[in-house]
């Protein structure tokens, strides 16, 4: 018999407490935060969705691993246990540590981008896109048609665009392509999963034509799960195995561990290609730390490798990709636009259509994160015109594809209750929706513009 209640596949041994803030008291912490949910502090929060990104909640095999940490400056046995685990999982035989995913962009990014070379991908994410601009190349997204439709159901709908990934081949030519990224779950595009024939596909078109295959494989774990559920021939095989054949298409992936290796730091280049490689390690001895740590302790490398292991277990995945799913349908239910269908690590919100009488240069993805602060203490993460949006010559907004808010949710914290709270926060949300203005942009960094923003509302 199959239960409708989604249990946690885990029993809670540590508590964490919660301050349960009044709404006058969150009034307050906003406008010291200029109305940017990330300048609040922590403290300030009752359920944080900010990211999913090395928030999760370790397992006691985790901890008891990170008891066994060898510390070690060369050589640890931690990191021949977290090397082994990540060969083992990837085929890349050569692996370099660092202490996130974005330091591995910056390491490989920057050895292969520079002035006059461009990155096409299904959608580059914030960090993905700031290292290759930085290197002075150009990121171009080329993500299927039916992404940029949030209501429209698709089985895959972080593809990408095949036909637009040849047109653009031709059009900038092979050799000024430095690589083709396919983010894996596609995060900036709704959290959607890319099926193994898409994943195939871009494989092929790069072999044809001589160019680098990158995969972004940070929940690589969770679009197995899609894969194996939704994509024909691969009901009996694990997610591990999916993962794997995945793998075996590139020529080397970045993973940000602290997404599915359910670690709170950490991260990984893993790469086919030695010359590469030792231009890269080079880079991470004198940025990072030595070959065998690059900036990670021992406890770190020795979660890592237990965390790639557990996070394949058929009970977490399924729990996993299917709690996400619950809010996801309890806001559908309550007329609330999302991405449809649910991603496996967030829900994403339309802010663009929740708020039609915002104007796009006041920012609704920001208003609704702003308001679902105030509200309820939930804090979002706004992906649309904020951290996405360009100017053109005159200084006017040239607006992102959509305006979505993503509400991500950290591995193994949140209970059913809490997801229950967030969507009876949104049923409260939607009765002022029209009593809501926009705001400006008063102070804004030249890269990553989101995480330090400062607003004031529109009206003032």
């Amino acid at each position: 018999m199959q239960f409708k209640t989604i249990i946690e596949p885990f029993r809670i041994k540590t508590v964490e407490r919660i301050r349960l803030t009044t709404p006058e008291e969150r009034a307050q912490f906003l406008q010291n935060a200029h109305y940017n949910p990330f300048l609040l502090h922590s403290s300030e929060v009752i359920i944080d969705l900010l990211t999913d990104s090395g928030t999760s909640a370790m397992s006691s095999e985790q901890w008891a691993g990170i008891m066994r940490g060898d510390e070690s400056y060369a050589g640890a046995s931690s990191w021949l246990r977290m090397e082994k685990a990540v060969q083992d999982l990837t085929g890349y035989p050569y692996i370099l540590p660092t202490h996130q995913g974005r330091a591995a962009e910056h390491l490989l990014y920057t050895r292969i981008g520079g002035p006059g070379k461009v990155f096409l991908s299904n959608t580059h994410f914030d960090t993905t896109r700031a290292n290759i601009e930085f290197s002075g190349a150009k990121a171009i997204d080329c993500p299927i048609q039916e992404n940029a439709d949030p209501s429209l159901e698709h089985p895959f709908k972080g593809n990408l665009d095949l036909e637009m990934l040849e047109a653009q081949i031709q059009i900038h030519g092979k050799e000024t392509i430095a690589a083709v990224i396919l983010t894996v779950t596609n995060n900036s595009g709704g959290g959607q999963p890319v099926s193994m024939e898409n994943a195939r596909a871009v494989s092929g078109i790069c072999r044809k034509y001589g160019i680098r295959f990158i995969l972004d494989a940070c929940r690589v774990a969770e679009n197995a799960w899609y894969i194996k559920h939704r994509e024909a021939g691969f009901a009996d095989k694990t997610y591990r195995q999916i993962a794997q054949e995945m793998f075996g298409l590139a020529d080397g992936c970045i993973m940000s561990a602290k997404k599915d290796a359910l670690v709170n730091m950490g991260g990984f280049l893993a790469l086919n290609d030695l010359d590469l490689a030792v231009q890269c390690r080079t880079v991470l001895i004198v940025t990072e730390g030595f070959s065998t740590y690059g900036g990670l302790s021992g406890r770190d490398m020795e979660a890592i490798a237990i965390g790639l292991e557990e996070v394949f277990e058929p009970d977490y995945l399924n729990y996993r990709i299917k709690s996400t799913a619950y809010l996801a349908d309890k806001l559908h239910a309550l007329g609330i636009p999302i991405m449809r269908p649910a991603g496996g690590h967030a829900v994403y919100v339309d802010a663009r259509a929740f708020y039609p009488n915002i104007p796009l240069d006041q920012y609704p993805g920001q208003v609704m994160a702003c308001e679902l602060y105030k509200l309820g203490g939930i804090r979002c993460c706004e992906i649309g015109s904020v951290m996405f949006g360009k100017y053109d010559e005159t200084g006017k907004l040239i607006p992102a594809t959509m305006d979505l808010v993503r509400l991500a949710i950290p591995r193994r914290v949140y209970t059913q209750s809490h997801l229950d709270y967030v969507a009876e926060a949104f049923g409260e949300l939607a009765k002022y929706r029209d009593q809501k203005t926009g705001y400006k942009i008063v102070y804004e960094p030249p890269f990553l513009r989101h995480f330090t923003a400062r607003f004031e509302c529109a009206s003032v």
